[in-house]
């Protein structure tokens, strides 16, 4: 088994220096290229959520303005043509069909409301932390 003697470097050969700057300067240039990557894409995601919270609110705009109608046309609905209550009667009824549906959804957020507690489990785990940063279980 014969060795082949060690060959001296030459001048092309590169540097162990030379390797290291050029690893790191082609990871920091793979990081700014995924930086870059993550940054459109965000752009084009803000952008379409941008856009479909633009037509949520077109639609709740539409819903309203429906609502509005819907109340005109139920009144002369109760007003018939003259021929049923007379046309403020049937605007009062529709107001206070309008307030009676408040009050049921105040009623209903009310008792929701009550229903929020603290955070019991958060809270216990909390009281916790210090026990097992002393080392007690």
């Amino acid at each position: 088994m014969a060795t082949e003697p060690v060959q001296a470097p030459s001048k092309d050969d590169p540097t162990i220096g030379r390797l290291v700057a050029d690893a790191s300067r082609d990871i920091s240039s793979l990081v700014s290229k995924e930086i870059a990557l993550a940054k459109s894409e965000l752009k084009v995601s803000v952008k379409a959520g941008g856009l479909g919270i633009a037509m949520f609110a077109a639609a709740a705009f539409v819903a309203v303005l429906a609502i509005i109608m819907f109340s005109v046309s139920l009144a002369y609905f109760i007003n018939w043509n003259g021929s049923g209550l007379s046309l403020h009667w049937a605007f009062l009824i529709v107001f206070a069909l309008y307030l009676g549906i408040a009050a049921l959804l105040v009623f209903i957020g009310v008792k929701k409301v009550k229903q929020v507690g603290p955070p019991e489990k958060a809270i216990e785990q909390g009281r916790e932390i210090p026990k097992a940063l002393r080392g007690k279980s």
